[in-house]
């Protein structure tokens, strides 16, 4: 189990990319359960307009945002880095297919990381992605993920461009095992 340090800010930014989300028109929000998106998901599963939807691996998301897309409807794949290298073969849909692609990944394996089995993803998840097509955005200070990520919005679904937008570790907090 997790015991997490949570900044001040964390759910004062995440209500911002929540609120930014909601802007943007997204109705699916496909995660495997994080902590450092905990809050955004949370809002999601609570909001009226949006269905929030567990995933047993962050891969499944890929199809399920394929899917909405085709039948009228966006969305975002929540995921840490770890689940990015899950993804690399699914996301062979969103290059043949031009789909609009938009995930949120929170990194793991950089500052103050307890978990070594984090870092050799967490060194790679930005070229993984820009190697399947995918732009990626790298938000350092809580301050600017919003607006990073309303920007990275209008992007993909304006473009039909797939996206990432990565929240550093710091920004996240620091995790430590429960004792």
């Amino acid at each position: 189990m997790l015991n997490k340090e949570q900044p001040d800010t964390l759910d004062i930014w995440s209500d911002q990319v929540f609120d930014v989300l909601l802007a943007a028109d997204i109705k699916h929000v496909a995660y495997v359960p994080d902590t450092g998106h905990a809050r955004l998901i949370e809002r999601a599963i609570e909001e009226p307009s949006m269905e929030a939807t567990v995933l047993t691996t962050e891969e499944e998301g890929v199809g399920l945002l394929l899917g909405a897309w085709l039948g009228g409807e966006r969305g975002v794949l929540l995921m840490q880095s770890s689940g990015v290298g899950n993804c690399i073969n699914t996301l062979s849909l969103v290059q043949n297919c031009r789909f609009p692609f938009l995930t949120l990944v929170t990194m793991r394996g950089e500052w103050a990381e307890f978990n070594g089995w984090q870092t050799p993803m967490a060194k790679v998840t930005a070229q993984s992605l820009e190697l399947m097509d995918v732009l990626v955005y790298r938000a350092e200070q809580s301050n600017e993920a919003a607006e990073l990520v309303s920007a990275v919005a209008d992007t993909v679904f304006n473009g039909d461009l797939a996206a990432a937008v990565l929240f550093s570790q710091r920004m996240i907090g620091k995790k430590e095992w429960a004792k």
